[in-house]
């Protein structure tokens, strides 16, 4: 695949695929929920899945975070789920999250590049 298969905003590189349990989700509000997602730029698919109440994320961890998804989770008077591994998973995605945003945002540096020319002092020069 290559980034022309995804939405704007959306580098394969940094795709991630989440996937949650969420509670406090009826049909009053998982379409709203789910259409503010969907709107998020770097989303790439997100779905919910009624009988496992768990909501499943595609998104570039580079323009989007969970944090961010949570926030409208909440919003919408859902929440996640309130038990150890759902937790667990939570927090290792934010980690993962903030370590692909900080390696796209790094810029490397490159040790093949010549030494930038440096001013001569005149002074060790005359003890020659």
């Amino acid at each position: 695949m290559n980034n022309l298969t995804h939405r704007a905003g959306v580098k394969e590189a940094n795709l991630v695929i989440r996937n949650l349990r969420l509670n406090n989700v009826s049909a009053a509000n998982r379409h709203a929920l789910l259409d503010e997602i969907e709107h998020l730029f770097g989303i790439d698919d997100v779905s919910y899945n009624d009988e496992e109440n768990k909501i499943y994320l595609a998104y570039d961890a580079s323009n989007l975070c969970l944090d961010g998804i949570e926030d409208i989770i909440q919003k919408h008077g859902a929440e996640i789920h309130d038990d150890w591994w759902t937790h667990t998973k939570e927090n290792y995605y934010k980690f993962i999250d903030k370590n692909i945003k900080d390696n796209a945002e790094h810029i490397p540096v490159c040790c093949h590049k010549p030494p930038l020319a440096r001013p001569i002092n005149k002074r060790t020069q005359s003890h020659k």
